[in-house]
């Protein structure tokens, strides 16, 4: 079995975001999407930016925020990162977050930051953000399992005949 070839791979495979497929919305310059429970028990889901280091993937958050606090309470979360174009690639990582205060910026928001608004604008944001005293968190999420859509080549097995000869 090619573990880069998604076909190759069963939903869940936790290979599946090093496969081609996968790899693309991982390289793309959009926010992934953070569900998690907050506080109340009420559900949320952010876009948030992060950072792909092969076994996790890493998303930054200054200290304190409410989203910190929920994730310390309820560290179950769903991340979805997805291409935004016609035969959209989608990869769904749930899991299990793990946190990790951090004095001054983090590594990985900086690297995200630049993928995601591009060198010059990240540049002065990063500039502003990172003073001294500056407290983030580490929001670290090694999948348990993987999933890919890929809705130009690898449509969902249910999905309904009409749907897939339209996209053929």
């Amino acid at each position: 079995m090619n573990p880069q070839a998604p076909g190759d791979l069963r939903q869940g495979d936790t290979r599946l975001p090093g496969t081609p497929v996968a790899k693309e919305p991982l390289a793309a310059a959009t926010p992934a999407y953070l569900a998690y429970t907050a506080p109340d028990g009420s559900a949320r889901n952010i876009p948030v930016n992060f950072h792909w280091n092969g076994p996790d993937l890493i998303m930054g958050a200054f200290a304190g925020t409410f989203k910190i606090a929920a994730l310390r309470a309820h560290p179950a979360v769903a991340v979805t990162v997805a291409t935004h174009h016609q035969g959209a690639k989608v990869l769904l990582l749930p899991g299990e977050v793990t946190l990790a205060d951090v004095d001054g910026l983090l590594e990985e928001h900086t690297i995200a930051q630049r993928r995601t608004m591009g060198e010059q604008e990240s540049n002065s944001y990063l500039a502003a953000t990172g003073k001294p005293g500056l407290r983030m968190v580490r929001i670290a999420l090694r999948p348990r399992w993987a999933g890919v859509l890929d809705f130009g080549n690898r449509v969902p097995e249910r999905t309904p005949k009409i749907a897939r000869d339209a996209l053929a």
